[in-house]
């Protein structure tokens, strides 16, 4: 499966993005620790500012996988008391 990367990325910026990814897919399959995609989530945005950029990177990602990106965030956010997320 191809990971939507950017070139301008850094290798340690490329490890952190893509460890999001996996915890957004892991979430799909087996369940994810609410805390850990969250602290995902908020380090992919210190990569990845830009909100448009944000959606377009979901967006090739969900197609790719066949995941949600933003139902798995969504959720992370929305239920606190939850502390795995299962989509």
């Amino acid at each position: 499966m191809d990971m939507p990367i950017s070139l301008d990325w850094s290798k340690e910026e490329v490890i952190d993005v893509m460890a999001f990814f996996q915890a957004v897919e892991e979430a799909h399959i087996s369940g994810v620790d609410r805390a850990k995609v969250l602290s995902l989530y908020r380090r992919f945005k210190e990569i990845v500012p830009s909100k448009s950029e944000e959606k377009q990177l979901f967006k090739q990602y969900d197609q790719e996988s066949g995941v949600s990106c933003y139902h798995v965030i969504k959720k992370a956010r929305e239920n606190e008391h939850i502390q795995k997320i299962k989509i």
